[in-house]
């Protein structure tokens, strides 16, 4: 299985495999990682690939002393399902719909 890369200038994570590129799109801002967006393409689906790129964006919060707030859907309820991973940083959960 392919790593995960952090593309800081393109503000989002990715995963290269068989092809197809999954992301995750973050922005940086006021001391918090808001993750906007992750994308895995049907032919990537089944592999853990979105959970491996919520589990980086933890990964580079924590490093960079950030908290994370996850706009987005899928990446809430990633760490919602993941307690023991999203226990690693501090998470600004996004108002209720």
């Amino acid at each position: 299985m392919s790593d995960v890369v952090d593309r800081p200038a393109e503000q989002r994570f990715v995963v290269e495999e068989d092809g197809y590129v999954a992301e995750l799109v973050y922005r940086v801002r006021d001391g918090a990682m808001v993750i906007v967006h992750t994308g895995v393409p049907e032919e990537l689906g089944g592999r853990g690939l979105g959970g491996k790129l919520v589990a980086a964006a933890i990964d580079r919060a924590v490093a960079d002393g950030l908290s994370l707030r996850p706009d987005c859907p899928f990446a809430r309820g990633w760490l919602s399902t993941h307690p023991d991973v999203a226990a690693r940083v501090r998470i600004d959960w996004p108002p209720a719909e």
